[in-house]
């Protein structure tokens, strides 16, 4: 019974040593970040679509983090900066954010100290001119030397998703200032979404605009835009009925 009872003790001390061990990873079931085991789509690389959005009141409150405090913004109105951002994948993704919702390293997503959650803001980079607008719906990055964590698949529409940082600006996007203000263009609509993609890679190349591929039913519709000048979007328009689209139109100009 004696040499039972000291097993026993053991197998105890073993379980809970191994129980120790697992948990020690902390709420991540990884211990380093990494990439995802594939590119983003050209779908899931198109611009956030800025909407009026229900700011969380609870990520508006003062927090404190690793022994500094921070004091959200009320209001994004006119927010610039200029600083260096990181990325986080793997390790994150399926997780909750800050703002509750769920983190995806596939959408067009970012974390921000301070900016209202949600809100939305243009990240350009600023050593080869490509920009992205992105939803902010986490807290971070908490590095003194880093001013935003973009999704993978940001970092990879920007063209540093190998490096892990890069030198950015940040323009705060709202409805008064978004593409909501402006014209697009309805180029072509189809069921099979990678000859749809095909096109839009084709088109943005042409055309040096950005591309948006909304999904309706089964139908895939292509739209090229927003074109600032009203001028510009008939030309372009124009030239695109020429060019075996004869079924383009103007979307909407707000």
């Amino acid at each position: 019974m004696q040499r039972f009872a000291q097993t026993l003790i053991i197998i105890l001390i073993a379980i809970t040593v191994s129980a120790c061990s697992s948990g020690s990873s902390g709420r991540y079931h990884m211990r380093h970040d990494s990439a995802p085991l594939r590119a983003p789509t050209a779908l899931e690389m198109q611009d956030a679509i800025v909407t009026e959005v229900q700011k969380s009141a609870s990520a508006s409150r003062p927090y404190e983090v690793l022994g500094k405090r921070y004091t959200p913004m009320l209001d994004e109105t006119g927010y610039k900066e200029e600083g260096i951002a990181s990325w986080y994948g793997r390790k994150f993704h399926g997780y909750h954010t800050s703002n509750g919702e769920i983190y995806d390293m596939f959408a067009m997503t970012a974390a921000h100290k301070t900016l209202p959650l949600p809100s939305f803001v243009r990240v350009t980079n600023k050593q080869n001119g490509k920009s992205v607008i992105v939803r902010v719906n986490d807290r971070g990055p908490f590095h003194d030397d880093r001013i935003i964590d973009l999704s993978y698949a940001a970092a990879y529409k920007l063209g540093y998703y190998t490096h892990g940082t890069a030198k950015v600006k940040l323009e705060a996007v709202t409805l008064s200032n978004s593409a909501a203000n402006k014209t697009y263009i309805q180029v072509a609509a189809g069921s099979t979404l990678a000859n749809i993609e095909a096109l839009a890679q084709r088109l943005r190349q042409q055309y040096k605009l950005p591309t948006n591929i909304v999904k309706k039913d089964t139908i895939y519709r292509l739209h090229l835009g927003p074109i600032q000048n009203a001028q510009h979007a008939e030309k372009i328009l124009k030239k695109l009925k020429q060019n075996q689209f004869q079924n383009a139109f103007l979307l909407y100009t707000q």
